[in-house]
Formats: C-alpha cells, sequence, structure tokens
C-alpha cells in the first residue's frame, strides 16, 4: 500500500485528536502533518485574538499544502477547522462533529453565521464522522447527504485500558474531564461535601487542566474536602490507564454530551460510570442498570446515587464487568481504526483517478 500524506486540522493535543492521528499511522501506514490554531480560546482578548488568527488560517493551511502535497484532509468540529478544510483545496475531505452538535453555545449570537459556515463544510466533504448515534440527529437537522456519513467510533485502546474490578472498600472516584464551566466540577465537589458530611471515606482525583482550575480549588478548601482532592493537572495520556484502574468511580457532569471516549476509557477500566442525564450519556447509559444518570447540576441527587452505588458492591461488580463487555464489542481501537483507515485510502484512490 502507497505511503500517504494526511493534513490534520484540529487541536493536536487533545486525547481524541492523539487517538485518532495515532491510529491513522498505525493502521493506514499515514503520515501526518498537523496545523492548529495558536491562541488559547480563554478571555475576551485571547477569543479576539483567536477570531483574527482565523481570519488568516487559511493562507498558511494554503502554504502548507503547496508544500508538502498532502492527498487528504482531514479535521475536527464542523464550524471551524472542518470549514477550512472544505477552503483547503485538498480533496478528499473527511471532517469530524465533535459533540452532539458542533452549533454550540445554542444561545450564541453568532450561531447564524455557524449554521452557513457548518452547511458549507458538510457539503465539501466527502465523509463525515459521527463518532456516535447521537450526532446523527442534528446532521439530519442540516440536511445532511447520510450516505456520506460514518457513524463509528474511533474507540479505545483496549490493551492500554485494562479491566480492574476494584474492590477496596472506599470511594475511589475519578473525573478525567477539562476544567471547564460546561462540565460542571463544582458540582461534584459539592456533592463530595454532602458524602464527607455523611462520614463516608473517599478520594477524588480529578485529572486535567483549564480555566476553572483555581476556582476548583478555593471550593474544595471551602468545602473542607481538600485533603481529600487531588488535582493532577494535564498528565501524559500514558498515564491515565493507571489512575482509572486505581478508581472504582467515575464521574462526569457535563450540561451536554456528543460520544465520550472518557467514558468509554472508564467502563473498559473497571469504573462504575455516574454522568449526567443528557442524550450522549443516555445513549450508553440506563439509570441504575449499567451506571447512574443525574439531572443536571443535581448535587445533592448525585451524592445520593454515589453512596447507593457504594453501598450496593455485588450490583457495581455485575455493571462493570457487562460494561466492559460492551466497550470490547463496540468501541475496539483496533479494528475501528483500521476500518477509518482503510475508508481513507479508498477515498484517496477514487479521488486520483
Amino acid at each position: 500500500m502507497k505511503k500517504r500524506k494526511i493534513l490534520f486540522l484540529g487541536e493536536s493535543y487533545r486525547a481524541d485528536a492523539i487517538t485518532w492521528m495515532n491510529g491513522l499511522k498505525e493502521f493506514g501506514d499515514f503520515e501526518i502533518i498537523c496545523w492548529e490554531l495558536k491562541t488559547p480560546n480563554d478571555g475576551i482578548f485571547n477569543r479576539i485574538l483567536r477570531v483574527l488568527e482565523f481570519n488568516f488560517a487559511l493562507f498558511k493551511i494554503k502554504k502548507i499544502v503547496r508544500k508538502q502535497k498532502p492527498d487528504m484532509v482531514i479535521a475536527e468540529r464542523t464550524t471551524s477547522y472542518g470549514f477550512l478544510a472544505a477552503l483547503s483545496g485538498v480533496q478528499p475531505i473527511a471532517i469530524a462533529q465533535q459533540g452532539r452538535t458542533d452549533l454550540w453555545p445554542e444561545n450564541s449570537i453568532s450561531l447564524p453565521l455557524k449554521k452557513i459556515i457548518q452547511n458549507y463544510a458538510f457539503k465539501k466533504a466527502n465523509l463525515i464522522h459521527a463518532w456516535g448515534k447521537i450526532m446523527t440527529q442534528s446532521m439530519q437537522k442540516a440536511n445532511v447527504d447520510m450516505n456520506k456519513v460514518l457513524v463509528l467510533a474511533k474507540g479505545i485502546d483496549l490493551e492500554s485500558f485494562v479491566f480492574n474490578d476494584n474492590k477496596e472498600n472506599k470511594i475511589n472516584a475519578i473525573i478525567t474531564r477539562s476544567l471547564l464551566p460546561e462540565y460542571r466540577h463544582e458540582t461534584i465537589l459539592k456533592a463530595f461535601h454532602i458524602i464527607n458530611e455523611k462520614g463516608f471515606d473517599f478520594a477524588l482525583t480529578i485529572v486535567g487542566d483549564g480555566t476553572e482550575l483555581e476556582n476548583l480549588q478555593v471550593t474544595a478548601k471551602k468545602l473542607q474536602i481538600d485533603s481529600k482532592v487531588k488535582f493532577t493537572g494535564r498528565i501524559d495520556n500514558k498515564k491515565l490507564p493507571k489512575l482509572l484502574q486505581s478508581s472504582n468511580f467515575y464521574i462526569s457532569m457535563p450540561i451536554t454530551e456528543g460520544v465520550s471516549a472518557s467514558l468509554f476509557e472508564a467502563m473498559a477500566s473497571g469504573c462504575y460510570p455516574i454522568v449526567t442525564d443528557v442524550p450522549g450519556n443516555k445513549s450508553y447509559i440506563n439509570h441504575r442498570e449499567n451506571g447512574h444518570l443525574i439531572a443536571i447540576d443535581d448535587y445533592k441527587m448525585l451524592a445520593e446515587e454515589i453512596i447507593w452505588a457504594f453501598e450496593n458492591p455485588n450490583h457495581r461488580s455485575e455493571v462493570i464487568n457487562k460494561n466492559r463487555l460492551f466497550v470490547t464489542e463496540n468501541a475496539n481501537y483496533k479494528l475501528n481504526m483500521k476500518i477509518i483507515a482503510d475508508i481513507y485510502h479508498q477515498l484517496i484512490i477514487k479521488t486520483k483517478k
């Protein structure tokens, strides 16, 4: 098979992006060239600078295309990098919607412009990734040609995320989401304050970095649980499996969700999942069947359900075994990324004819 070059437009440091690119290298023998916006997306001043950088991005991308001559372009987020991919002049184009919808936040004043940009990206793309079925609903509303849509998760490396039936008689919980307002870490801290007040021993590990780090550290101290809460900061993705394997609860409270690789990683590692009651999570979790679904921002319910699950160890053991099997059958990185890599090669061959 001829070695091909792919231009990846997106945030190359993100775990999802790393999984995507590594899979293409491993199972498609692709060479990956990366480009991404350099300005952080936090604070009003940085956001203005980022918009300006975005306006000049196409010139930089075209320069890379002339120099590197990639055989294909792939991009994450249909309203930003996906749009740039559509304008790049490279064929074929594969774009990936990152959440239940990329038209977010839903009350944004730029929503009409985002719809126009997204529709253009959808129209120009040869392949559109929906990492889960939940993502196809917004695509159908946007009148996307569903023949171009591939519904398949990238999957996770089951050899790295090894199953561990942790029976330690203590709540060892972990959060692996970015420290951003939409992930509602404060709700989780409030729940563990209640758990602490009720006399249950626990350890809470918060993995990752983000704009909320300092606020969350202050909150943990105010709630007098800081001695039991560990903030790891951003870590090497290779260290994550061990942290998950040493935990018995996975907590995630986002206000919106698409297809969460973090959830799959936790399920594969033997963590009992407790997540928000939103469509993306409901695609995989049924309340008190294979995890728990919590109303958004309901920290009292979250505390109650963590305690309920902790006091029912036989139920937890049954659930985590069932969840490992589900991930093995539906989110196997080696199987899924081989399929995706093969499709890319076929697209390139078809386009070059």
